[in-house]
């Protein structure tokens, strides 16, 4: 997460007087890699994903599950373990790697080196992921275990949810009245992130989720477990004082936002071009993955009435001042923002002929000297107003020893903006000095609790990837209507429940929707498909980058952009509608069949796609839905909503039993995807 230095960091009233500096710095950055790589071109598919775990120490005496703050000695010993693998006579094919996140109880973990486009690297990470899992519960103590879950259940619950335990009288960067100081990674970073957060925004950062309304909730529900007359900070009051909702699960940290663990994604492009253009396709994908792999319905102990982690972690690193939240007049701050600095994507960027204006149809601040100083230097106006947008935010963290940079060979000023814009996408410039090429991040997703779940969404997602790039797929709609989406995609049974702004023809004019132009077998594929001609190809080896771009048609339709999206269930997005649209996984099975693939390749593959398939026809349930009603029909919960350590011990000892392949829950997972053993973790 972000940059770690070795350094002295600065509290907000020192940083805020270099906000400038860095910005300033940070822009010159970027026109030295803009000047070096925008020509950049034919880079080769390279792929990675990242996987967070959360360690949980189970006592089985207590009955209680408890989150291990050992981090630290953790990655130590990972790091020892990963580096005598690396140098070992016979490594295996790709030692990973292990890294600190915000949660002291949190581990990181990425592939040793990225997954190329060949079919053997993508019917691999499955397997790497286990390994990963495997090499990391191996080296933990014997009542620990690395969970792949989105948000624990008792965080910041009365009583005890960490081992060791810590009072939060003491949490003396967030002024939580519910979480400990102790429960942030220690590294200098992530305390004064915590801490600049606060002082910035003038108060505590202030999240509520709406209760679940169960049988014996109490209405109105206003929550006993909450400190209310605690007086140690300036910011105890706030609770009472209106920042505590009533019928709601009031939250008042960072480490609730960022100590949850997600699955994202990163691919190298085959040119800046190719990455804004993948960057737009994936925009409004990124709600309809939030909702398929919602996997979050618990806070504080007790059951919410969402199923999501997104809200959550936007309001734990809302630094926006109440001027820039639109709450007073502007007289100090020069923006009133939208939106927090970890949301959904606020610009499409790609300056190919299908991005409309009348897609970005939000209100958008920007710095305006930035971006004309970025069009001065030639820099388009779309790519300008994105730089200029995020730029617009202050930088959290400055370390007095990194304020003077060498601009030519650093990009931390840069980096230190940028990745403080926590979006559902990222635009990733390549690193100075580096083989890397120009990247896009997927961020939306929620981890799932076992490895074949999340390597069946990064496989996904990954084809889906390759067919928006062959066929010139269009998903463009309104970023409002994206933003609509990103809300509905957080609410109870989203899948079942509700229905998604989504294109209607996805395929560009003149051209006929590929799922029903390409041949199901046979050695060659159309490489374009015209209602007029069809040119075959070869079919491909590897899935690859570098795909050929549709030129501007000599007549568009240019009506209402209102007419080209409609209301659709995730079914529909997924599965299809009506005979123009074959839906995301037609679009899928149709490049899939541009690829040279054994049938038994194609079958682990398929495997993967049922699953996607599933949770979006709600034969298999989200993780949320099936946790939702696991504490339902627990013996000893009272309908009340509460969440109690006991049912928490149960549950996450279920989750563990499900990763294991010990515990087989068909409504949740096909018999395929249940494993029967976790490699090197079976004994454990």
């Amino acid at each position: 997460m972000g940059l770690l230095y070795l350094g002295t960091p600065l509290t907000w009233d020192e940083a805020k007087n270099h906000a400038d500096h860095v910005r300033d710095h940070g822009i010159t950055q970027f026109l030295r890699i803009w000047d070096r790589v925008k020509d950049r071109t034919g880079d080769e598919l390279l792929w990675g994903d990242e996987v967070e775990y959360m360690v949980v120490a189970f006592d089985n005496e207590k009955k209680n599950a408890k989150l291990s703050l050992r981090q630290t000695e953790i990655l130590k010993e990972l790091g020892d373990i990963v580096g005598s693998l690396s140098s070992d006579a016979s490594p295996p094919a790709s030692v990973p790697k292990f890294h600190p996140e915000y949660g002291r109880y949190m581990l990181e973990s990425t592939p040793g080196s990225p997954y190329t486009g060949s079919i053997a690297d993508l019917l691999s990470v499955e397997a790497d992921m286990r390994y990963r899992r495997a090499l990391a519960r191996n080296h933990l103590k014997e009542n620990e275990i690395p969970l792949t879950l989105t948000s624990f259940p008792r965080l910041g619950t009365v009583g005890v949810f960490t081992e060791p335990h810590y009072d939060p009288k003491n949490a003396k960067s967030s002024h939580s009245l519910f979480l400990p100081e102790e429960i942030t990674n220690p590294h200098a970073r992530f305390p004064t992130l915590t801490s600049n957060i606060r002082s910035r925004r003038g108060s505590k950062v202030a999240i509520n989720l709406p209760i679940f309304e169960d049988e014996r909730t109490p209405q109105p529900f206003v929550d006993p477990t909450i400190p209310w007359q605690r007086d140690i900070y300036p910011e105890d009051p706030e609770a009472k004082n209106g920042a505590a909702l009533i019928n709601h699960i009031y939250m008042d940290a960072m480490g609730f936002g960022m100590g949850c663990c997600c699955l994202q994604l990163t691919f190298q492009c085959c040119n800046v071009n190719e990455a804004r253009r993948m960057y737009d396709a994936l925009i409004p994908i990124g709600p309809l993955m939030l909702a398929l792999t919602a996997a979050s319905p618990i806070w504080r102990g007790y059951l919410a009435d969402v199923d999501c982690r997104w809200n959550v972690i936007a309001g734990s690193v809302d630094d926006r001042t109440p001027e820039e939240r639109g709450l007073e007049p502007l007289n100090h701050d020069r923006y009133i923002i939208p939106k927090s600095r970890y949301d959904s994507v606020d610009l499409y960027i790609s300056s190919e002929w299908a991005n409309k204006p009348a897609y970005n149809d939000t209100t958008v601040p920007y710095d305006e000297a930035i971006r004309n100083r970025l069009l001065g230097h030639g820099i388009d106006g779309l790519l300008s107003k994105h730089i200029a947008h995020l730029f617009i935010r202050d930088p959290l963290v400055v370390f007095s020893e990194t304020i003077d940079q060498d601009d030519d060979s650093s990009n931390d000023h840069f980096e230190n903006i940028q990745s403080t814009n926590w979006q559902t996408l990222r635009f990733k410039p390549p690193p100075p000095s580096s083989s890397i090429g120009w990247r896009v991040e997927f961020r939306s997703m929620e981890v799932q609790m076992t490895d074949f779940e999340n390597a069946a969404f990064a496989v996904f997602i990954v084809l889906l990837s390759r067919a928006i790039l062959a066929f010139n797929l269009n998903f463009y709609v309104p970023i409002s209507k994206v933003d609509e989406n990103m809300q509905r995609a957080q609410k109870r049974d989203a899948v079942q429940s509700q229905k998604f702004f989504f294109r209607k023809d996805v395929v560009p004019q003149g051209y006929v929707t590929p799922a029903s132009s390409l041949p199901s077998s046979g050695p060659s594929t159309p490489s374009e498909h015209s209602e007029h001609s069809v040119v075959t190809q070869i079919k491909d080896r590897k899935l690859r980058n570098c795909f050929p771009t549709l030129a501007r048609p000599p007549v568009i339709d240019d009506g209402s952009v209102e007419d080209e999206y409609e209301e659709m269930t995730i079914k529909e997005i997924f599965s299809g509608k009506g005979s123009t649209f074959p839906g995301l996984l037609g679009l899928v099975d149709a490049y899939l069949r541009t690829l040279e693939a054994t049938p038994d390749e194609r079958n682990q593959i398929d495997k993967y796609l049922d699953l996607v398939r599933g949770r979006a026809n709600g034969t298999l349930q989200t993780a949320a839905t099936w946790m939702r009603s696991f504490v339902r029909s627990h013996p000893v919960y009272k309908f009340d909503s509460a969440v109690s350590q006991e049912i928490n011990y149960d549950l996450l000892t279920a989750v563990d039993q499900i990763e294991r392949g010990t515990l087989r829950v068909p409504e949740l997972l096909p018999e395929y995807g249940q494993p029967r053993v976790n490699g090197l973790g079976q004994n454990k």
